[in-house]
């Protein structure tokens, strides 16, 4: 008989982990596409200057990369990428909703984002979800023993 015991991933996680993943691409293209907006007067107004503009760009970026990076620890139940990932979550949703109320003329892209950032808190605390990353964490610790 074999001490290692495969946990099974529940649906939930699968789909929070491929939600995180679009989510993060979308932060990322938000940042890109925000850089190229730079030089508009309504844009430069809404971020009080292009330093504005250039440091919510870069955010955006960053916050979009480090999600990309952890939807994949969230597919293997990584406890940690959980964690980080709930808080860069919370960060963005904060950001979309900032840029939809500061960016009036267009902010369906934002509002989309924050529908995204939700769901997937939302879908990381279920009990499913809670109970394989707790599962997970006793599989690796009964492996390391």
């Amino acid at each position: 008989m074999s001490d290692s015991v495969e946990v099974k991933r529940p649906v939930v996680v699968s789909i929070v982990a491929v939600v995180a993943f679009i989510s993060g691409v979308y932060d990322i293209i938000s940042g890109i596409l925000l850089i190229f907006q730079a030089n508009d007067p309504t844009v430069n107004a809404a971020f009080g200057g292009s330093s504005g503009v250039l440091a919510a760009s870069i955010g955006s970026m960053i916050l979009g990369a480090i999600v990309v990076a952890l939807s994949f620890g969230l597919w293997t139940g990584n406890w940690v990428a959980r964690m980080i990932v709930t808080v860069v979550r919370a960060l963005s949703l904060i950001k979309s909703l900032f840029l939809a109320v500061a960016w009036m003329g267009n902010p369906v892209g934002e509002w989309a984002n924050v529908a995204l950032s939700a769901i997937v808190l939302i879908l990381l605390w279920t009990r499913p979800a809670s109970a394989f990353f707790n599962a997970t964490a006793r599989a690796k610790e009964r492996a390391k023993q």
